[in-house]
């Protein structure tokens, strides 16, 4: 048995190496069979880019002074340039936003010498744009600059191009003008000729090489790329295709005589692809000859026997595969040894002077061709060998996943819907058994009926077997649903009925969820609203209790007693002011607050409300950065609420402000809503989220040590939506930010 493994081995190896042999001697042999390393695809490739570079490098460069009279600046160019980065008025605007703060931060730092340079630059910029608006020329100038920039650097690039590097001898005459151009001795022996004239045709010279420069003029390009008035890539890319405005791209003919000397071949940079190709000659020529010697060991001492796959033990296990399934890997086999044999193992095996990997890699993929070439042969003795037997392969086909398919089908009738579809795809199959007979006897029908079968028969077939399955594991979700598990989601295929009810169900699970989710939620916010209204409501009241409590002793002095009550006064009045915004929030929760509306201009009532606070936001340190819009935006609100409103966000940015920073107030038309923001730096964590801060008694405080009392953010949510706006909170780190908007008349 040992022995029989040894030379089914050897065996398959062979074959392997047959099957690489093949297929190689057809692509390489022309290539290799006879020739020297002049005659191969690479030293070809080498000498077309010679000719393609020589015509701009040497034969017919272009005329820098010609293009220079003749460069065209074109309107289009003009208006893309001046409006590139928006109107005058958006461009200068920029300039400013730019430049403004830099300026200013140089001014509190008192360094006059920046300040100074900051606004000549400023000022320059905007005098540049100005004058983009106010004259064509002005841009023309700029855009010729750099356009005669991006040639001249072409043209720098293409004299330092490899030219001088290929190692060739030539004489060229131009036919027309009969101007001679000649480099090295054509006399002496040489490796490579090609002769250029009438007959075998003249060598065409452009004045701009459109191949593989355009990376290498990329590189080489010494301008900011950013600045550029035109993008360097499109001048470029227009250069070189002949269209850039003014530029033209000559083309000269030359005949004469191009050869490489042995001498000049060894010494050039070349010279290291030679060994390469001459030792892949020697690869080829040796792995031929040894394919001769397999196919006569194959044909002599080694051939074929039939117990090698008979006896094996693998036989019982492939034996139990269904009949389509046998079919299906030895079509995947074949189609991968194919693969195998045409792409990868002859580039490892045969093309290795483009290959850098190590010989291991070869091994292991003449392993998997060896045992790709036992296994298809394995599969086509074991199937002539089993199927000799009487009845075997009924039994197989009748077992087979496609008889399968047809009994399924036969039970998909009990459901008259999925019977009508059935029927329609029996239909099909009918029609598709009429045209194999019609082709059988007009051959020419297979145009039609071959598209037929692949893009209407077999797809109805797939797509019905699909919902099928579709349809059990809606059932098989929906089970798991029942018993509580929510997390896996019915995924929604096409828009069928199961898919339907599939997005129902999905439907069903999410709101099932955010139930639950907001039960969970429900729960522990209204913990802890207990909490903090029991620690709000009791600060004060202990505090009054207790200094009641020392006021009833005797002995007070009359400065203490004075210091007690005006304690008391404040607990009081701190008590009242919660009691009081707790019932507020809670009348408008439910409904019962009536709103005065009327027109009132939304501008002036926010100056009005930062006009409250100006004293106290000039002692907090903080810089209000206040951006109003110059018209009026006229909402109808009523107007005490809505003061309310910016009087709550701008005490509650006062308040909880980190000391020093700026805080952000804008106020600006959207479409036909106004947009208030109010952005700050909180002193404190943000630890919430940013809704959950408008819950009652939420603050930013959760030490509770200011004196909020945590009702500000929940009171505006209430107005706000009370008015049919929209008010929410982002919070990022330490960054809070409110924005409200309501619809303006």
């Amino acid at each position: 048995m040992k022995d029989s493994k040894i030379l089914v081995l050897i065996w398959s190896m062979l074959v392997a190496l047959v099957l690489i042999s093949i297929p190689s001697a057809i692509q390489k042999g022309p290539e290799l069979f006879g020739k020297n390393y002049t005659d191969s695809d690479e030293f070809k490739e080498e000498m077309n880019q010679f000719y393609d570079r020589i015509g701009p490098a040497i034969l017919n460069p272009l005329n820098l002074e010609k293009v220079e009279k003749e460069m065209v600046v074109t309107t289009a160019e003009i208006d893309e340039h001046r409006t590139r980065y928006g109107t005058l008025s958006d461009q200068i605007y920029n300039i400013h936003e730019q430049y403004d703060d830099q300026i200013e931060e140089a001014k509190e730092a008192g360094n006059s010498a920046l300040k100074a340079r900051l606004t000549e630059e400023r000022d320059a910029k905007i005098t540049d744009i100005e004058k983009n608006f106010e004259s064509d020329a002005h841009i023309e100038k700029k855009i010729r600059t750099e356009k005669l920039a991006v040639i001249k650097q072409y043209l720098r690039t293409i004299q330092d191009s490899e030219v001088s590097s290929f190692p060739v001898a030539y004489e060229l005459i131009d036919v027309e003008t009969r101007e001679v151009f000649s480099d090295g001795d054509i006399s002496e022996e040489h490796a490579y000729q090609q002769v250029f004239d009438e007959d075998e045709g003249y060598l065409k010279a452009s004045s701009i090489d459109t191949t593989d420069h355009y990376y290498e003029f990329q590189e080489s390009y010494g301008y900011d790329l950013d600045s550029a008035l035109i993008p360097t890539d499109d001048i470029l890319y227009e250069l070189m295709r002949g269209n850039l405005a003014g530029v033209q791209n000559p083309v000269r003919e030359f005949e004469g005589i191009v050869v490489v000397t042995e001498k000049a071949l060894e010494s050039s940079y070349l010279s290291g692809n030679i060994p390469g190709y001459y030792k892949e000659k020697l690869i080829s020529y040796s792995l031929w000859g040894l394919s001769v010697i397999a196919l006569i060991l194959l044909f002599t001492v080694l051939k074929f026997k039939k117990r090698w796959v008979t006896d094996s033990r693998f036989t019982i296990y492939y034996d139990r595969c269904k009949l389509d399934i046998k079919a299906m890997i030895l079509f995947v086999t074949l189609l991968f040894t194919a693969n195998l044999i045409h792409f990868r193992t002859v580039s490892l095996f045969f093309q290795n002077q483009y290959y850098t990997g190590i010989w291991t890699d070869r091994f292991v993929w003449f392993a998997i061709l060896t045992f790709a070439t036992w296994f298809i042969t394995f599969q086509f003795v074991n199937s002539i060998e089993h199927w000799k037997q009487k009845g075997v392969f009924e039994q197989d086909f009748m077992n087979s996943y496609i008889i399968r398919l047809a009994q399924a089908i036969e039970q998909t009738f009990l459901n008259r819907s999925i019977g009508v579809q059935m029927f329609i795809l029996l239909i099909g199959f009918f029609l598709a058994g009429v045209g194999f007979v019609a082709v059988a006897f007009q051959p020419f029908l297979l145009i039609v009926y071959v598209p037929s079968v692949l893009f209407l028969g077999l797809p109805a077939l797939y797509l019905f077997m699909r919902r099928s399955a579709y349809m059990s594991r809606i059932f098989k979700a929906t089970e798991e649903m029942a018993e509580g598990r929510l997390n896996q989601e019915i995924r929604v295929e096409g828009k069928s009925p199961f898919a339907k009810h599939a997005a129902n169900l999905n439907n069903l699970r999410e709101g099932v969820q955010i139930s639950m989710n907001a039960q969970a939620k429900s729960e522990r916010l209204k913990t802890e609203l207990i909490t903090n209204v029991s620690h709000d409501l009791r600060t004060p009241l202990t505090s009054i209790i207790t200094y009641t409590d020392l006021l009833k002793t005797e002995d007070l002095s009359v400065e203490e007693r004075l210091k007690y009550v005006d304690i008391l006064d404040k607990k009081s009045q701190r008590l009242k002011t919660l009691i009081e915004d707790l019932f507020e929030v809670s009348k408008m929760a439910s409904g019962n607050l009536e709103l005065n509306k009327q027109r009132v201009d939304l501008t002036q009532l926010l100056q009005q409300a930062l006009a409250e606070h100006e004293e106290e936001i000039s002692t907090t340190g903080l810089d209000f950065r206040v951006n109003l819009p110059e018209v009026a935006l006229v909402a109808n609100v009523d107007g005490q609420r809505w003061w309310r409103v910016l009087d709550n966000l701008i005490v509650n940015a006062i308040k909880y402000s980190m000391p020093g920073t700026r805080v952000y107030i804008t106020l600006q038309q959207v479409n036909h809503h106004a947009q208030f923001v109010v952005k700050n730096i909180s002193k404190y964590e943000l630890n919430e989220k940013g809704e959950e801060l408008f819950e009652r008694f939420k603050r930013a405080d959760t030490s509770r040590h200011t004196d909020g009392s945590g009702l500000g953010l929940a009171i505006a949510q209430s107005i706000v939506d009370m008015h049919a706006g929209e008010m929410h909170i982002d919070v990022d780190g330490d960054l809070f930010k409110v924005t409200v908007e309501i619809p303006i008349v």
